[in-house]
């Protein structure tokens, strides 16, 4: 998965790579040219008093430096380059690929891991991208290099290679097969401590409420201290390898040394070639070293592009046609023929057998009790989901043969959950229409009664607007919501329970407003409270995912079981027959 995900977002950098490489191998060639120019200014230089030799070889050797500079300068800029914009484009794919889901796929997935997927995997990616241009490929060149130098210069001392790189071998693959399972397993406790926060800060006032900020410590507790024994088990680990990596490149060079001593005492060997043996044996296991680190960061990386991949790879449930059909002229009729639909794996349908139409310059209300399907009969009108069988068509032409773009353009969606942007009140209400005028917004917010508390805030349509809405009460966020819908003037408007923070008067005034505003668009809405559908033209009325009545309020208070005691739980006999 790794190396997919690097070969799928490094091909528009392959030239910025390629150049990478070849100051890499100028880098490489420098370092390991070096010692051999030492020795060869001790061997005949030094040794022999020739001070033009040393000047000779001095000046060389100065050259090449400076050239290993210049090219370790070159490498670090490239390589920086080249990992940022790899990450930016990978969180852009994510990103793109998150927007296009389903809410079937953001359930399954969570907003949490999604975060997660996006930031921090993204970043260990990035991480071993950036550390591989600098280290991986470095590595090979040198210690294959290092090899040959080393051969050349002594090939005894050369013996000392087959213990000590195959012991640090060993060590390697003893650390991999312990370090690979921690890192997939640390992930996960990330996703997990990122979950728990998400809930307890969205959730603050419900558990300070409910008395529950000790539990609610105790569990985040609980989640960090999976994740700190997690992350602890991994730092043992590189406490472990670091220690045994040194000592056994330290002894490597006591050994250098000794058996050198002996060959220079025996004049076998020059003093100047142990100088430079020693430097090669250094670059060796150096490499080795450096390989060590990036195995130990390759694992992570690879669970990392793992759960990356699987967000990128993931078909949506909602399906773009391929050959979409174009409406010329879009009236906002909406019409359910026989809808079912079901979650997969489910026994039982969360709705069955859906057949009504609701028709532009009329109001269509849904009610039935808490888990009727209510809003997932909603979210198949935008294609938040798509329906397990049956049609749902706008303007006569299935949802399915039309672009998603095309289907939203023509809808006014207000959530259960109202939610603004953060940014101000205008950026709002222009997030549908970008170039609506004041006037335009104004009007708006006259017809969902906002304009009142806008006018006197200081900074008018200026306001600030805290992020999801927090400066605002829950009944002015709706507004502002509904205001929002307004501005775009589309065929169709989704009110999904969309008046209930809103006081019976404002409630009465807005809907009153909203009608004849929107007398010619087709107006659906969701509605727990009674008063607000009773002057609905028609009404449809769910139970347990089946429609068990449409009609007026006058016909569904005589044909509909349902609808009465819903009617009655609310008002009196008298109110509702009035």
């Amino acid at each position: 998965m790794l190396l997919q995900t690097l070969r799928e977002f490094l091909r528009p950098y392959k030239r910025t790579v390629w150049l990478v490489i070849a100051f890499l191998l100028v880098q490489s060639i420098g370092n390991l040219y070096l010692p051999n120019l030492n020795a060869d200014l001790i061997n005949n230089g030094v040794a022999k008093g020739d001070i033009g030799y040393i000047w000779r070889i001095g000046a060389i050797m100065l050259a090449i430096s400076l050239l290993v500079i210049g090219a370790s300068i070159v490498i670090a800029y490239f390589s920086s380059k080249v990992s940022m914009s790899f990450g930016r484009d990978l969180r852009k794919a994510v990103f793109v690929s998150v927007e296009r889901f389903s809410t079937r796929e953001l359930n399954k997935f969570g907003a949490p891991s999604l975060i997660t997927r996006n930031t921090n995997d993204v970043q260990q990616v990035q991480m071993v991208l950036f550390m591989g241009l600098t280290m991986m490929v470095a590595a090979p060149i040198t210690g294959v290099g290092a090899v040959i130098m080393a051969l050349k210069t002594n090939i005894k001392l050369s013996g000392l290679l087959l213990v000590s790189v195959p012991v640090m071998g060993l060590l390697i693959f003893w650390l991999l097969r312990r370090i690979v399972p921690l890192f997939r397993v640390m992930q996960v406790r990330i996703d997990r401590i990122n979950l728990v926060l998400r809930e307890q800060i969205a959730g603050v006032r419900v558990i300070r409420a409910f008395v529950k900020t000790k539990y609610e410590e105790e569990r985040f507790a609980g989640a960090n201290d999976d994740l700190m024994q997690t992350s602890l088990s991994v730092t043992r680990t590189f406490a472990i390898m670091f220690p045994a990596l040194t000592f056994i490149l330290n002894m490597s060079s006591i050994a250098v040394i000794w058996f050198g001593a002996k060959l220079i005492d025996n004049q076998s060997m020059p003093i100047g070639n142990l100088t430079a043996f020693l430097s090669y044996i250094m670059q060796i296991l150096m490499s080795v070293m450096m390989a060590v680190m990036m195995s130990m960061m390759i694992p992570r990386a690879e669970a990392s592009a793992e759960r990356i991949q699987e967000v990128l790879k993931i078909e949506s449930s909602v399906v773009e046609s391929l050959n979409p059909v174009i409406v010329e002229k879009r009236k906002g009729r909406i019409e359910f023929k026989d809808v079912e639909f079901r979650y997969p794996g489910a026994e039982h349908p969360v709705l069955s057998g859906i057949s009504f139409t609701a028709e532009p310059g009329k109001m269509t209300a849904i009610v039935g009790s808490t888990g009727s399907g209510k809003t997932t009969l909603l979210n198949l009108i935008p294609r938040f989901i798509d329906a397990s069988a049956g049609q749902v068509l706008m303007d006569g032409v299935d949802l399915r043969d039309q672009t998603l773009e095309n289907v939203w353009s023509e809808i006014g969606f207000v959530p259960q959950r109202a939610f603004l942007f953060g940014g101000t009140v205008e950026s709002n209400l222009k997030y549908g229409k970008a170039d609506a005028s004041d006037d335009e917004l104004w009007s708006a917010l006259e017809v969902a009664q906002a304009d009142g508390f806008v006018k006197e805030k200081e900074d008018g349509l200026k306001s600030p607007v805290a992020q999801g809405g927090t400066n605002f009460s829950g009944g002015q966020r709706q507004r502002l919501s509904i205001a929002r819908a307004i501005v775009k003037s589309p065929q169709i408007y989704i009110l999904d329970d969309s008046f209930s923070a809103l006081d019976y008067a404002t409630d009465a005034k807005l809907r009153a407003a909203l009608e004849t505003h929107a007398k010619d668009s087709t107006i659906i809405v969701v509605a727990q409270r009674v008063s607000t559908i009773m002057k609905a033209d028609q009404i449809i009325v769910l139970n347990n995912g089946t429609i068990d009545g449409i009609g007026t309020h006058q016909e569904l208070m005589k044909s509909s079981k349902t609808y009465q005691e819903i009617v009655l739980s609310q008002l009196s006999p008298e109110e509702a027959a009035s």
